[in-house]
Order: C-alpha cells, then structure tokens, then sequence
C-alpha cells in the first residue's frame, strides 16, 4: 500500500475510532457537549479548520482516482499490442491484482467520506441532545416553582375561609383568587413547554438511534472487505510460491 493510501487508511481508522468513542453510552450528552465547547477544541478547530479541508478535498480526490482505476481495469484486460489478457496468464494475474487494488482504495476512501459525514451529523445530534435536556430540566423546575406556589396560595385561601368572613378577608380572597389565577395559567404555559421540549427529546434520540444502526452496518460491511482483502493477501502469496 503505497504512503498516500496509508495514510487515508489511518484517517479510516480513527474515525471509526472516534464514532465508537461517541457512542459509549456512560458518557452524557452534556459532558460531551461541554468537550466540544472546550477552550482546546475550539483552538484546534480555528487553527487545523483550513488543513482538515484540503485533507476532505484531497479524499475526494483520490475517491475519484480509485473510481478512474476501477473502470481503467474493470474493463477486458489488454496487454499491450492490444491482445487479449487471458492468453497471458501473468499479465492477466497482474491486471487482475491491479483491479483488486483499485477497489480496495475506492471502500476505503468512500468509507472515510461516509463516516466524516455521519461524525458531522452525530455530533450535531448529540449537541441537540444536550440542548434539549437542559431547557426540558429548567422546565421541569419552573412548573415544580409553579406549582408550589400555587398549592401555598390555596392553602392561605382555606385559611382564611375557616377564619371566617369580612370584608378585609372578601379583598384577600379576590386577591388570592387572581393570583391563584395567574399561576395556573403560568403552570399550563410551563406544562406546554415541558411537553414540546420532551417531544423534541424523543424525536432528537430516534435519530441519533438511526445513526447508531447505520454505523453498526457500514463497521460490518467494513469487517468484511478487511476479511476479503487478508483472503486475497494470501491468495497472492500461494500463486508467488507456485
């Protein structure tokens, strides 16, 4: 493998890395959020942005160049003269191993592409998370606020009832009675808004769940051109000792 498919296979690797490390389910979407807005990252972010770029646009690149090699020696094999491949067994043998190649770069380079593009989308999923979990528990304790409040104004209103009537106690009751009022319609705003927020949690989890099941697929089909290739490794190795 020559240096610059090395180097592409290292890139392949340490996504794959990464995705697992972002899908360990003991660490919070919160922490995470908080590593992502670290003081470090976002140095390294402003600083390697530019570098990372060429690195997806020389990816491409190459995607492209293992496309163009694929179709350069998928097609009937010539040698030169314009004869046919096949009445050449070790010319055919090295077209062959050169198509072999040329596959070989074009998963790896498709699957770096593919991952990068599941890491963007997974680490916007898992910021939404966070988000969302923080404004569904500062609900939460608003309406617990709420609700509080008005069970305390209730309890002054039956307090005052068993005090007995008067015309001070009638303008305390209208009182309360508007502030119980009021913080009812509070506590069904905070409910509204706790209900919206939960529906939004569930949805962002659905997604983030759909993301895993890919990335368990794509780590599979991965697994299984890794075992092609080692098949292939040795079958070459058996015609060179033949």
């Amino acid at each position: 493998m020559t240096i610059q498919w090395t180097i592409v296979a290292t890139f392949l690797y340490a996504e794959i890395a990464v995705c697992l490390l972002l899908c360990v389910p003991f660490i919070s979407a919160r922490r995470w959020q908080k590593i992502f807005k670290s003081a470090l990252l976002n140095w390294f972010v402003q600083h390697g942005n530019l570098y990372f770029n060429v690195l997806i646009a020389i990816l491409v690149l190459l995607f492209g160049d293992a496309i163009r090699e694929m179709y350069k020696y998928g097609a009937k094999p010539k040698v030169e003269g314009g004869q046919d491949a096949a009445l050449y067994p070790q010319a055919e043998i090295n077209l062959h191993m050169k198509l072999f190649r040329a596959q070989r770069n074009f998963y790896i380079a498709g699957f770096a592409l593919f991952l990068f593009v599941v890491l963007r989308r997974l680490v916007t999923v898992i910021s939404n998370t966070a988000t969302l979990e923080a404004k569904s528990e500062a609900f939460e304790k608003q309406a617990k606020s709420a609700t509080d409040a008005a069970q305390k104004l209730l309890e002054e209103n039956e307090k005052l009832k068993k005090e007995g009537p008067g015309a001070e106690n009638d303008a305390e009751l209208e009182k309360l009675r508007d502030k119980i009022v009021d913080k009812n319609k509070e506590l069904e705003d905070a409910k509204d808004k706790l209900d919206h927020v939960e529906a939004d949690l569930q949805a962002v989890k659905k997604q983030a769940q759909g993301v895993n099941t890919e990335y368990d697929r794509l780590l599979k089909e991965h697994s299984k051109l890794q075992e092609e290739l080692e098949a292939a490794k040795g079958g070459e190795g058996d015609k060179k000792d033949d």
